[in-house]
């Protein structure tokens, strides 16, 4: 996803469809924003999961400040989006945060 990120000067949200096999099978754009947030509608995630035959997906956005730490919004969204995934029994494996400088995995974190 590096690349996709890579010099961007507002927020996108994507996610990576994966196979049971937990290949990546796809990924799709879900929002572009402004330099400071995107809205990532659960509604819309999920429908694209699942029209795309997802069995896990993952999350990801950039922070074009460069700052790596979650926002209160991050941390929200993701608790809602893994909650939201076991009532449909489609697992979020990780969201990642990526900037120029590195990314930020919830799953290493163990906030997923």
């Amino acid at each position: 996803m590096m690349p996709v990120f890579a010099d961007l000067n507002h927020e996108e949200f994507w996610i990576l469809i994966l196979n049971t096999a937990n290949r990546v099978i796809g990924k799709q754009i879900i929002s572009k924003g402004g330099l400071a947030g995107t809205v990532a509608d659960p509604k819309i995630i999920f429908k694209t999961a699942l029209e795309h035959n997802a069995a896990f997906i993952i999350l990801a956005h950039n922070h074009p400040s460069g700052n790596l730490k979650p926002s209160t919004q991050d941390l929200q969204l993701t608790k809602k989006l893994v909650e939201g995934g076991k009532m449909l029994d489609l697992q979020v494996l990780d969201h990642l945060i990526l900037t120029d400088k590195g990314y930020y995995s919830f799953g290493d974190q163990g906030l997923i």
